[in-house]
């Protein structure tokens, strides 16, 4: 079982722009979740998006972990974190650069797309902020609190694999291996089969 702390992060606009939040979800082996959700005022889903990457990596700095495995919905994020996509909105060129600079005090992080009913919790607390429902929060949720996993289809992992692979191989076409860690794409592939029940916890 692969020991690769995780981090969903999400972030959402009403009216795009429109009244924001975002918010992150990072999971360690063996420890509760440490969960953050804030509201933004007046912004775009991608301006939420980048800075939900953006907390979320100083958090995970603040907590020392060296290796991460990001996950987001948002392919325009993933795209150009990947270097897939240039940056060339004025708007989210400054939360890209500070985003590349706390990249670099980990030893390994790789950033993948997922679909958005594998990134329900950090979704669900960005409504939460922009219902009203609940503050910001940066504690470990208590485990009783967790949500329950629901079921993922093979069909759904197997196309969820396949994009991170996706977008690995794109990553290495323009920027070469140091772009993403191989090693790290193996972790993201065996949470991700093990999260889809392919492959059961020991």
């Amino acid at each position: 079982m692969t020991d690769l702390p995780t981090m969903n992060v999400d972030g959402a606009s009403r009216g795009n722009p429109g009244p924001a939040a975002f918010a992150f979800v990072i999971a360690r082996p063996g420890l509760p979740p440490v969960e953050e959700a804030q509201t933004l005022g007046k912004t775009t889903n991608n301006v939420a998006e980048y800075t939900a990457l953006v907390r979320g990596l100083e958090a995970a700095a603040d907590l020392g972990l060296k290796r991460l495995a990001v996950f987001s919905d948002s392919e325009l994020l993933v795209h150009q974190m990947n270097g897939v996509y240039r940056v060339k909105h004025p708007d989210l060129l400054p939360l890209y650069q500070e985003a590349r600079e706390l990249v670099k005090e980990f030893d390994s992080v790789s950033i993948a797309h997922v679909r958005r009913e594998q990134n329900k919790r950090a979704d669900a607390l960005c409504n939460e902020v922009l219902d009203g429902q609940a503050g910001k929060s940066k504690k470990p949720s208590s485990p009783a609190a967790a949500q329950p996993k629901q079921a993922v289809s093979d069909a759904a992992v197997r196309a969820d694999a396949i994009a991170i692979l996706q977008t690995a191989a794109q990553a290495w076409a323009s920027r070469g291996l140091g772009a993403v860690p191989p090693d790290a794409i193996w972790d993201q592939l065996w949470f991700l089969l093990e999260e889809g029940g392919v492959l059961k916890r020991k």
